[in-house]
């Protein structure tokens, strides 16, 4: 009993989405060319469920490019209905297109010098017909079986507001990199934002040794940095070669007086590199692919001699990963 009626409120639900993709038409073309030409924001405004619905509204159009907040029409008629400006669009949402606090603000924003969207479930209704462009969300059954409880009617509404969110998005030519803007704090954010000389280690913290250095100081470098490697040069400063924690385990496992030796005779070369302004994201990628933990960063101008080194450790604390 329990699983059928999960399937059937379900399927009722994905019922009223078939049948909502249906009906999109000319006025949903409309309302978005009237948003992107709007020098203003988008005012979303509704009661109960349908305001619920409508701060996710706001919330998506502002994070995908389109300037957007929620205004609540009850704060509205107390005072709030000053944030909304002449050149802004007000989205407003009924399913009932009767609801009071609603209707009441309406002659207010035409004053104002707004323009109106109505998102009603009524096209009969008073919001329904105040509109400059009227947006249906009409469904032929709740999924409640008492017929009371918003339910297929806010899942409409919710679908209709990510239908307006992503079109906007797409004739604004909005990107990935231009999200990650609005979300600094996300992961997205940090993968599409962060770059490479943002995270290295440079100057004093750069682990460097001459070719010709005595392992014994290799090693101090390699330990006093705490990257597990240092990056081996030629005598100009050119990088030729690198010395990991690893190739100096190996070389002890295989005996031989290698504390004597220079650097250049237990390097391995063609190291691994990667540009400065490369992503972060970059890096991890180029790391996974060799399957190492370091790689030694440049800046075009400076030629084969690194400015800096990114450590795993250091994509794995910025989540990057």
């Amino acid at each position: 009993m329990i699983l059928a009626e999960a399937k059937r409120v379900i399927k009722v639900e994905a019922e009223a989405l078939h049948a909502l993709a249906d009906s999109i038409n000319r006025d949903f073309a409309r309302a978005v060319e009237m948003i992107l030409k709007a020098p203003g924001r988008v005012v979303v405004t509704g009661m109960g469920k349908s305001g619920l619905i409508g701060q996710k509204i706001a919330s998506t159009m502002a994070s995908t490019g389109t300037p957007a907040f929620f205004l609540h029409p009850a704060e509205g008629i107390h005072g709030d209905l000053g944030m909304i400006m002449k050149g802004d669009v007000v989205l407003a949402i009924s399913n009932s297109g009767e609801t009071d606090e609603v209707v009441r603000i309406l002659p207010i924003v035409k004053r104002l010098g707004a323009s109106l969207i109505s998102m009603a479930g009524n096209p009969g209704s008073t919001l329904a017909r105040s509109g400059d462009i009227f947006l249906d969300i009409s469904v032929k059954e709740e999924a409640c079986p008492l017929g009371l409880a918003p339910t297929a009617s806010t899942t409409v509404t919710l679908a209709m507001g990510d239908a307006l969110a992503v079109a906007l998005l797409v004739e604004r030519g909005f990107k990935a990199e231009d999200f990650a803007l609005f979300h600094p704090g996300g992961s997205l954010g940090r993968r599409l934002l962060l770059k490479v000389e943002d995270m290295m280690h440079a100057g004093e913290a750069l682990p460097l040794v001459h070719s010709a250095t005595p392992m014994r100081e290799a090693l101090f470098t390699i330990t006093s940095k705490k990257l597990g490697i240092t990056g081996v040069t030629d005598e100009r400063g050119a990088l030729i070669g690198v010395i990991t924690d690893g190739d100096l385990r190996r070389a002890l496992e295989k005996g031989g007086d290698i504390i004597n030796q220079p650097a250049g005779a237990l390097m391995q070369g063609n190291p691994k590199r990667i540009l400065a302004g490369e992503l972060a994201a970059r890096a991890l990628q180029q790391m996974e692919q060799y399957s190492i933990t370091s790689l030694f960063v440049f800046n075009e101008q400076d030629g084969d001699r690194p400015v800096g080194i990114i450590h795993l450790h250091d994509l794995l604390k910025a989540g990057i990963a």
